[in-house]
């Protein structure tokens, strides 16, 4: 039988003991996330959306399986300054974390899908991207009927 004994000072016990922890959590959340066997789908990050098949990924990573190609894709310019009728919409926005006043002034690509798997099954329902060079600034979710809806990129639960 062997002992060791070492002077260990209380700091360094108590990061090994944090860093412990730390990883106990992230095991335990890893286990959470992906229970039942089903994978948790990251949303992917707005920066570096090139390609069509990124704007694609991009939609599926919050759910959504749309059409291959775009129904439409326009070239908008953000106004300089938002009237009133622009609040519910910047709103939206902000609430995805995505802040539009960034980009006033400058011109945009608007990238429309047709969502697939919508949650009640309604047909027409499209996704729109904002793209300013590769990154997402702004998403949505609409019904284009006469009466229709507009919500954020996350499917509705």
């Amino acid at each position: 039988m062997f002992i060791f004994t070492a002077k260990v000072r209380k700091g360094r016990i108590v990061a090994v003991a944090a860093v412990a922890a730390a990883c106990g959590l992230l095991w335990a959340a890893t286990g959470l996330l992906g229970g039942g066997g089903a994978e948790a789908v990251a949303v992917i990050g707005p920066k570096g959306i090139k390609s069509n098949e990124d704007r694609v990924a991009y939609l599926q990573s919050y759910g959504w399986q749309v059409a291959p190609d775009p129904v439409s894709v326009e070239e908008l310019i953000i106004p300089e300054e938002f009237d009133e009728t622009y609040q519910e919409y910047l709103d939206l926005q902000s609430a995805q974390g995505f802040d539009l006043t960034d980009y006033c002034g400058k011109r945009v690509k608007r990238y429309t899908y047709e969502i697939l798997n919508y949650p009640t099954g309604e047909s027409g329902i499209q996704a729109g991207l904002l793209l300013y060079k590769n990154t997402v600034i702004g998403g949505d979710v609409l019904s284009p009927q006469l009466g229709g809806f507009i919500h954020g990129l996350s499917m509705p639960g």
